[in-house]
């Protein structure tokens, strides 16, 4: 293989990605310095690409700079819009932007008798073309879900986005509750905030779900809560995750590790979710007392529930840029076939 050796440096990438996907999958927290070397690696290539077209001596040249300023200045916005909006989780807007100041040009790279990608587009945007390879993939999940439920003979309203779960198992599960008392919902309790006033109560879904009369009164609240964590699930070989991390979860400052003030319990507050969410000093992935309480009472009251486990979107990004580096644009493939 042949290559510029910018090009070849941006593999670097791959194992990282590959990784970074890896994590997410598993535990769905990935350390925030992972991305801070590929971004330094991306400016220095950057500066270096730029050098060779500073002349500005061809249409090519300009070009160049063109698709430069719509990679940085267009992509990676995306990204740290997405996250703001609550699309992406802020690894998955990170990773976006990284691959956004990696390769904001086509790379090249040569072999006997072909190159890769074999397809470039127009545009020449390799980030957008990453992002849109990523979308298609990415799109393949739900029907995945969807031919599992059915297969099984789960048939839901939800059963595009959410699998079915015992509700004593929901502890070991990444997502959302997709029930309520009264019925469906997309924005149910999040998980990591169950295991989190889990943690704070100190006590188990198991023992919750055994005495729920004694747990739904707020005077069973401990005088001196637990620190609650991140709501992450403990995996062996995880121990590397300590220090700041970047969650699969709209609000990536959700969680704290402090401890609470152990405030009196109030009387009117059913479970204690108001008083465990004042307590945090925080937020818990946007959790509200309401929100909690009916996770709550559906965990007690139902043997299964659907779970929106959500889709890893790191895991599609890594899949989407060996699509990119190996055949190009997907999107300009399907464009082309159906036109």
């Amino acid at each position: 293989m042949f290559a510029s050796v910018p090009d070849l440096l941006r593999l670097a990438v791959l194992p990282v990605l590959g990784w970074a996907a890896w994590r997410d999958i598993e535990i769905r927290r990935v350390p925030s310095r992972t991305w801070y070397p590929l971004v330094a690696l991306g400016i220095v290539l950057l500066a270096w690409d730029a050098l060779g077209h500073l002349s500005v001596a061809a249409p090519e040249d300009l070009l160049f700079f063109v698709r430069v300023t719509v990679s940085v200045f267009l992509v990676a916005p995306i990204a740290y819009l997405f996250w703001r909006l609550g699309g992406f989780g802020g690894a998955d807007a990170k990773a976006l932007i990284v691959l956004a100041v990696l390769f904001p040009t086509f790379p090249q790279y040569l072999f006997p008798g072909f190159s890769l990608p074999l397809t470039r587009t127009t545009v020449g945007v390799f980030s957008l073309t990453v992002l849109t390879n990523t979308v298609f993939v990415g799109a393949l999940y739900p029907v995945a879900v969807t031919l599992r439920n059915a297969l099984s003979g789960h048939v839901s309203p939800v059963m595009f986005l959410g699998k079915p779960v015992p509700s004593a198992k929901v502890v070991e599960a990444y997502g959302s509750l997709m029930q309520t008392p009264e019925g469906t919902t997309r924005s149910g309790l999040d998980l990591d905030a169950l295991r989190m006033y889990l943690q704070w109560r100190g006590c188990s879904l198991a023992e919750l779900r055994s005495d729920p009369d004694r747990f739904r009164d707020p005077d069973s609240l401990p005088a001196d809560p637990n620190p609650p964590g991140d709501g992450s699930i403990p995996v062996e070989g995880a121990a590397d995750a300590s220090g700041p991390t970047e969650t699969d979860t709209p609000d990536e400052d959700a969680a704290t590790d402090g401890a609470g003030t152990g405030a009196p319990p109030d009387a009117d507050d059913p479970w204690g979710a108001e008083a465990f969410l004042d307590d945090i000093e925080g937020s818990a992935y946007g959790t509200t007392p309401e929100t909690l309480r009916e996770g709550l009472d559906v965990l007690v009251d139902e043997e299964v529930v659907w779970v929106s486990p959500g889709m890893p979107f790191i895991v599609p990004m890594f899949a989407g840029l060996l699509v990119s580096l190996v055949y190009g644009d997907l999107f300009v493939a399907v464009v082309g076939a159906v036109v």
